[in-house]
């Protein structure tokens, strides 16, 4: 079954050269997105209530965007992205996420999943 793609575009005031040093350290990470996070080379282990899930860093722009794919979905064209837009009349800047949920039915709990991530990520740079 094929995968359902979502984006959500989330501002946030903060700085696109702090916001990618959050989006794509693995420190920082771990302060919002997951409870451990670790790096090798391209493989990123990120941790969340003891469940280890691995995935490949596809791809790194600074201060723009960073892009995962996850080691368990190689068979399809899923990944999950950050960007980081900045919008060039009002300098507005929102993050865009771009995920896959595994049907029509997860669309909004996954969402709700990445508002909360990033409602965290926001309380941890005081944004």
């Amino acid at each position: 079954m094929a995968k359902v793609q979502f984006e959500l575009e989330i501002p946030i005031h903060a700085s696109p050269r702090m916001l990618y040093q959050y989006i794509s350290s693995p420190s920082n990470l771990q302060e919002w997105f997951a409870d451990k996070v670790n790096s090798r080379g391209k493989e990123y282990s990120f941790t969340w209530e003891g469940e280890e899930e691995i995935a490949e860093l596809i791809t790194k722009k600074a201060e723009d965007r960073i892009r995962f794919k996850w080691i368990e979905s190689k068979g399809d064209d899923s990944f999950f992205e950050i960007k980081i837009q900045v919008d060039a009349l009002t300098k507005d800047v929102s993050l865009i996420v771009t995920d896959f949920a595994d049907d029509e039915d997860e669309v909004e709990e996954s969402k709700q999943l990445w508002q909360n991530q990033i409602d965290e990520l926001r309380h941890t740079i005081g944004a």
